[in-house]
Formats: structure tokens, C-alpha cells, sequence
């Protein structure tokens, strides 16, 4: 008979999927700060992935506290959301929209890191893993910080060069 699964093992699984994800997500950030057109984006893309190096290493010492070897599990998520975000480069990526669209798909990487750093802390928080609660909610706020920053982006200079080429129904 299988051992029934406890809330120390969801904790473990998302764990060494967001560790995945993160590093996915700096390869990401990194192609995406390339395509960039404007540089207020570029500069944004460019810190937060830095930023990520660092939640990647926190990742590291939150599966120190558990005392489990740092490894991930492939995320078909994050995966999903990277190959959207090639796609779109290929297919905005010279034109007026293309820092519209990345901005886009940097939003979508950062919401599933939100909502799975979420997860992990509230976890780790009933588990009594304080320290990993605490090192989780640091990259949470993080990750909150980059989004609100793409989005003041969005709404002031990457979407004002990206007008004009659609008209009301």
C-alpha cells in the first residue's frame, strides 16, 4: 500500500517546482531583457533577473531547512509560459507592440511565481518552518515589487508606442 501523502510532501514537490521555474524564469528574463525595446524595460527585466539569481539561492536555503539537496522538477507551466514567450518575440518582437507583448509574458511568469510563493509560505507557516516562511515571503514581496513595476511600465511608455494599429469594433 502507497504511504498516504502529507502536506511536508506537497511542500517538498511545489518546492522543487518553483526551484525549476525560477531558474527557468532567469533564462527567461534574460532573452526577454535582449528583445526589449525600451530601455525603462530593459533596465526592469535586467534587475529582476538578478533579483531572481537571488531567490534561486534563497530557494537553496530553504531546501537546507528541510534538509533535502536542491533539485527541481520540471515545471510544464513555466515551460508553457517560456515557449508563449519565444513565440511572441518571433512574432513582435521588431514591431511597435513588442515591448506591449513582453511586458505580457513577463506578467504571466511573475503570477505563477506569486501564486506559488504564496503557497510555499502559508505551507511552510502551518509545517512551522518559520525561517523558510520568512525566506519565501522576502521573494513573494519580490515578485509582487516586479509586477506592479511592469504593469506602471505597461500603462505609461511601453503601450503608448504600440497605439494606433487597432481600431474599435
Amino acid at each position: 500500500m502507497a504511504k498516504e501523502k502529507t502536506l511536508d510532501d506537497a511542500f517538498y514537490e511545489t518546492l522543487k517546482d518553483v526551484y525549476f521555474a525560477e531558474r527557468q524564469s532567469v533564462r527567461a528574463l534574460k532573452k526577454a531583457s535582449k528583445a526589449a525595446q525600451s530601455p525603462e524595460l530593459k533596465k526592469a527585466l535586467d534587475e529582476h533577473r538578478e533579483e531572481s539569481e537571488g531567490q534561486v539561492e534563497r530557494l537553496v536555503k530553504v531546501f537546507e531547512l528541510i534538509d533535502k539537496a536542491p533539485r527541481g522538477k520540471t515545471c510544464e507551466a513555466i515551460q508553457g509560459l517560456s515557449s508563449e514567450m519565444e513565440e511572441d518575440l518571433e512574432d513582435f518582437g521588431e514591431t511597435a507592440a513588442g515591448d506591449a507583448v513582453l511586458i505580457g509574458c513577463a506578467q504571466a511568469l511573475e503570477h505563477y511565481e506569486i501564486s506559488r510563493y504564496g503557497t510555499l509560505k502559508t505551507w511552510a507557516t502551518q509545517l512551522g518552518l518559520d525561517e523558510a516562511a520568512s525566506l519565501l515571503n522576502e521573494t513573494l514581496e519580490e515578485e509582487k515589487k516586479a509586477d506592479a513595476l511592469l504593469t506602471q511600465i505597461a500603462e505609461s511608455s511601453a503601450n503608448q508606442s504600440s497605439k494606433g494599429g487597432a481600431k474599435a469594433a
